[in-house]
């Protein structure tokens, strides 16, 4: 079924352009750009999934054993990728969304490629029932220069400013009550009747905040396009890795203003609280899926700089015990502790009770299941939604409350945290 070939390229980033291009005939495509920002861990620079042969809806049932079931069938496949939504969390614990679903995306859905095209430095890996024939048709693809976006907006605001700060109180007076001690408070943008080019809008998103876990997934009329910077859980054999962020600051006009920047983020009580809090919750997630004693925080409060913003990341590994599921894995961790808070039940109840929209796939999770030995899943945050039957487009931001957060202060975060998507947009709030 599958046929694997290499082949040399003097140019990766055109090819892969090129690539994604070529892809958009197809109603299913997985595409991830690591955009050079590479770690141990990594396995390709670009990888692009499109054709699905077979694919997983999820039906609400059971679903992480079913994905399971239906990864161990296709064990074969070279790649399968997929996501999950941040409603699986009404599976997981007896919770609910009550929120308007205004996309339609399902809770999870992964797929079984037909053609799977990675690359790592000059060379390029086609997994396909022809390689050559799909090599030359990519390089044949005329390279078309994106065309402006037909995106008229604006993005209008779910929230007023006054009633983040009334939802902010809100939250707050948990963490003074003993409910919690650290929330992720999330807000919508979005705009309806809308059309866009997601493809464009992708690549601008690319250009305006190139991230390590980048993706543009398409099914169909529906559109996921990613910018996280953000990894959830990765397993390489039988080390799973989890890099949670917590703690954001904005970038210098120089060099030397980037660097008071850091130096400030990592002095401030407010954010390294924060991260330790995450960190606590991500060990005691993993330590339902570890052999007894190997949870380590290995890194610490590392600054990781993007081009919008400098973040906060710290990395928690462990061993699998041999007798979990990768899936269960997931499951044991997911959502992903720095979108939600601590007590992590609590507050995924309180964020449903005071947020004014459903988060669907924002604050899920988006990557791919690679053999026995490999799976890599990102946070979906930084990230456009898009539904093209519908018209409708979306997008969230969110920020760690704690007892000393101070209100006008995190809502300047989250609009720091929409300006990329804005900016790929080429639009302004309203």
């Amino acid at each position: 079924m599958w046929v694997e070939d290499s082949f040399v390229v003097d140019s990766p980033s055109r090819f892969h352009q090129k690539a994604l291009q070529w892809a958009q005939q197809f109603d299913e495509i997985c595409f991830f750009n690591s955009h050079g920002i590479d770690d141990e861990w990594s396995n390709f620079d670009v990888s692009l999934a499109v054709k699905a042969q077979t694919t997983f809806v999820s039906d609400d049932v059971d679903t992480f054993s079913k994905i399971q079931q239906f990864v161990n069938l296709h064990a074969d496949a070279p790649i399968i990728p997929g996501f999950f939504s941040y409603d699986l969390k009404n599976e997981i614990e007896d919770l609910k969304s009550r929120h308007v679903d205004h996309l339609g995306f399902p809770r999870a859905l992964f797929f079984i490629p037909e053609i799977v095209i990675q690359i790592k430095g000059s060379r390029v890996c086609i997994t396909a029932p022809d390689p050559s024939l799909i090599f030359n048709q990519i390089q044949e693809t005329s390279f078309a220069v994106s065309t402006p976006s037909v995106f008229q907006g604006p993005v209008r605001q779910r929230w007023s400013k006054e009633a983040y700060l009334k939802a902010f109180t809100r939250m707050q007076r948990h963490i003074q009550q003993g409910d919690i001690y650290e929330v992720n408070l999330c807000q919508e943008f979005y705009a309806d009747n809308v059309k866009i080019d997601p493809l464009h809008v992708y690549q601008r998103l690319s250009q305006v905040s190139p991230t390590p876990f980048s993706c543009f997934f398409k099914i169909k009329e529906k559109y996921i396009l990613c910018a996280s910077p953000e990894r959830f859980l990765a397993k390489r054999k039988e080390l799973l890795i989890s890099q949670p962020i917590k703690g954001t600051a904005k970038r210098g006009a120089t060099a030397t203003e980037d660097q008071a920047q850091i130096a400030a983020l990592l002095d401030s009580k407010k954010e390294i609280a924060e991260n330790v809090m995450i960190v606590d919750l991500v060990r005691n997630d993993l330590t339902r899926s570890a052999v007894k004693g190997t949870v380590k925080a290995d890194r610490l409060f590392e600054i990781q700089t993007f081009q919008q913003v400098h973040q906060m990341v710290s990395t928690i590994t462990c061993q699998k015990h041999e007798q979990t599921t990768d899936l269960q894995a997931i499951k044991n961790t997911f959502p992903a502790g720095s979108m939600t808070g601590a007590p992590k039940i609590a507050a995924m109840k309180l964020c449903d009770e005071i947020e004014s929209a459903r988060r669907g796939i924002y604050s899920g999770s988006i990557g791919y299941f690679a053999g026995p030995d490999c799976f890599d899943f990102n946070v979906v945050i930084r990230t456009l939604l898009y539904n093209s039957s519908t018209s409708y487009l979306s997008f969230h931001t969110g920020g760690a409350i704690t007892n000393q957060a101070i209100g006008e202060q995190e809502y300047a975060e989250c609009l720091l945290k929409a300006k990329g998507i804005l900016q790929a947009l080429d639009t302004t709030l309203t």
